[in-house]
């Protein structure tokens, strides 16, 4: 009988069930207790740190732009203001197509064509998450036709901005400057974390040079954002008690930028660009005391307000095009040669140097010439002016006076007291631009060219260059300066135009302290009276060059008129005004302080191709002068 053959054993796989179900138990409770250290780990130990990353994902932080200060002017009349406007703004992390949705924004004529690359490079250098302006002020028509198809712009928006107003306009447009579009190159020299929200920064002038002051220290807000990064709410933080997250400050109040109080007058300086209606020129008046800027005027001005919204490049290339340069700075900037403005200084050198006594006369035929030489430097007055002193010189601008005792100063000892007056090098103005004018030297010339035989220092040079022509040149910032050391007897202040700044929220008022520079001394104190005396015989002589133009004023007047050549003409050849093109023509200057016997303001005036500094420059400072002292009597 066959063997049973067993093909189940049902015991067996009874075990290796029970084991089976025992291991995968203890599997399931492994897992099931790593998941629950795991929970833990999230959603009790880590929880601060995750709830921070989830409320990040609902919640942004936003920079809040702080209010940039007012400037004022000495009477407290606002030169640069606050103006609500409409803004376009991009987020970049929030565009797909950065370059797309430009072209699409300049087809609609919300943006210039010519801004893309700007705009591209701005974004470049910012963080994606900060707003990008594309159009500074948008007018009701831009607002309409960007509100109806706002739908296919995802992370443009229109924002409601301050902009910057200017109220005077040209009038002040190279003192106080203008503001413009944020730049790459501007995020370069600023600290960015500080300049988050913010769409524009100080391009030139006070607005340039006091920009720590005036923009202030940026904000910071909660907003809660959708999934696409919209903004759907803004939260309120009490500024008392500031929102933190997983111990990160996340909003502050911003600071406003402080205002700042300029020593300009308004007033003046509406007169000094009225007095140059219709020609290029510049006035500066300064205030002898304190080295106050009370008006700084050129002329023709811009309007810098254009600048402010966004200037397009059409009127930009206009005022690039423009011949007579608008945006030219011709009071700090623009370097003339002074002409006998510059006699005042040159005769303080003569005295101080001994080379003419107070007293000493000397004959003018007319023209002056060099020993052992044919050439003739010629007088302003072709028939001279005879025998006359320093006085009568000054008086009547004798340049054969000049010429002559000039010659035996030589230039050495010329350029070191002319630079000690203050020409010849910057005054220290604390705003941007200023060029230094020049006092020629023989050091000066070794420098300035490079062939050996053009670096000698030949005598007829120091001849003009004691008349203020040739190498000599100066800003009419300089001559004024200049100007008020002879008013206050040798005592230099440095220019200013910022003389306080305040705090928007307590008012306080901060004096900034003016800087006294080096002293002139002179051996002889009365040289000081002796000059002051001559340029009033400029002004009341009964041959002084401006008497006519100052005659009648109820305040007495220290001045020297002034006119420059702006091109050579040859020995034997007449200066023809009627022949010859309008801007070849002369420059016409005049200078002066007042009241003479104790001096409050200085002036300097230039008036390009005016010709005559007695009939076309003297006037622009009368009327500037005459609306100061009818100011102060009031």
């Amino acid at each position: 009988m066959a063997p049973r053959i067993r093909f189940k054993d049902p015991w067996r796989e009874q075990r290796l069930f029970f084991g089976r179900l025992i291991a995968a138990a203890v599997v399931i409770v492994l897992l099931t207790g790593v998941l629950v250290a795991r929970l833990v780990q999230l959603q009790v130990l880590n929880h601060p740190h995750f709830a921070g990353l989830s409320q990040d994902n609902r919640i942004r932080i936003e920079p809040v732009p702080p209010t940039r200060g007012l400037i004022y002017d000495r009477h407290g009349q606002i030169l640069a203001e606050n103006l609500p406007a409409y803004q376009l703004e991009l987020i970049p992390e929030q565009v797909d197509d950065m370059r797309a949705t430009l072209s699409a924004l300049a087809e609609l004529d919300l943006i210039a064509p010519g801004e893309i690359d700007r705009i591209l490079a701005l974004a470049r250098r910012q963080r994606r998450f900060e707003p990008v302006t594309l159009n500074f002020r948008m007018d009701d028509e831009q607002v309409a036709t960007f509100a109806v198809r706002r739908q296919h712009f995802p992370g443009v928006d229109i924002r409601a901005r301050l902009r910057r107003h200017y109220p005077f306009g040209a009038a002040t447009a190279h003192t106080v400057g203008y503001v413009g579009g944020l730049s790459a190159r501007d995020l370069e020299r600023l600290e960015r974390a500080n300049y988050a929200g913010t769409s524009q920064v100080g391009k030139t002038g006070v607005e340039f040079a006091y920009e720590s002051l005036l923009h202030g220290q940026v904000g910071y807000r909660q907003v809660v954002v959708n999934a696409r990064g919209r903004v759907l709410q803004r939260l309120e933080t009490p500024a008392e008690r500031p929102a933190t997250v997983d111990g990160r400050r996340t909003s502050r109040l911003p600071v406003p930028g402080q205002d700042v109080v300029l020593g300009l007058d308004i007033h003046l300086q509406l007169a000094a660009i009225e007095a140059l209606a219709g020609r290029r020129g510049a006035v500066v008046v300064l205030d002898t005391r304190d080295g106050d800027v009370l008006a700084m005027a050129s002329t023709p001005g811009f309007d810098p307000n254009l600048f402010s919204t966004g200037i397009s490049q059409t009127d930009y290339q206009a005022l690039l095009s423009d011949p007579d340069n608008p945006l030219f700075d011709r009071a700090l900037r623009g370097i003339y040669p002074p002409g006998s403005t510059i006699k005042p200084q040159m005769a303080l050198a003569l005295l101080h140097h001994r080379v003419v006594g107070p007293g000493e006369r000397l004959f003018c035929p007319g023209h002056f010439r060099l020993p052992g030489s044919s050439h003739r430097f010629r007088d302003w007055r072709r028939e001279g002016h005879g025998n006359v002193d320093l006085i009568e010189a000054m008086a009547q601008s004798c340049d054969v006076y000049f010429y002559a005792h000039g010659s035996t100063l030589g230039i050495d000892r010329m350029h070191e007291f002319l630079s000690a007056v203050g020409l010849g090098e910057r005054t220290g103005i604390d705003i941007q631009g200023e060029r230094p004018g020049l006092v020629p030297s023989r050091e000066w010339k070794r420098a300035a060219f490079r062939r050996r035989e053009d670096q000698a220092w030949f005598p007829g040079e120091t001849v003009i260059a004691a008349i203020g022509q040739g190498y000599m040149n100066a800003t009419m910032l300089q001559l004024a300066h200049s100007t008020a050391v002879l008013a206050r007897r040798g005592v230099r202040i440095q220019p200013r135009l910022a003389i306080a700044s305040a705090d928007p929220l307590t008012g306080e008022l901060i004096n900034l302290p003016s800087v006294e520079l080096s002293q002139v001394v002179l051996e002889d104190e009365r040289h000081w009276d002796l000059i002051r005396d001559s340029m009033i015989a400029v002004t009341r002589g009964a041959r002084g060059t401006a008497r006519l133009q100052l005659r009648g004023t109820s305040y007495l007047v220290a001045g020297k008129t002034g006119t420059a050549q702006v091109f050579s003409v040859g020995q034997d050849e007449e200066y023809d005004e009627d022949e010859i093109d309008e801007r070849l023509r002369d420059h016409a200057l005049f200078v002066a302080f007042a009241p003479a016997e104790a001096p409050e303001i200085s002036i300097a005036v230039i008036v390009e191709n005016g010709g005559s500094g007695s009939s076309v420059a003297a006037p622009v400072a009368r009327a500037v002068m005459d609306r100061y002292f009818a100011a102060r009597e009031r």
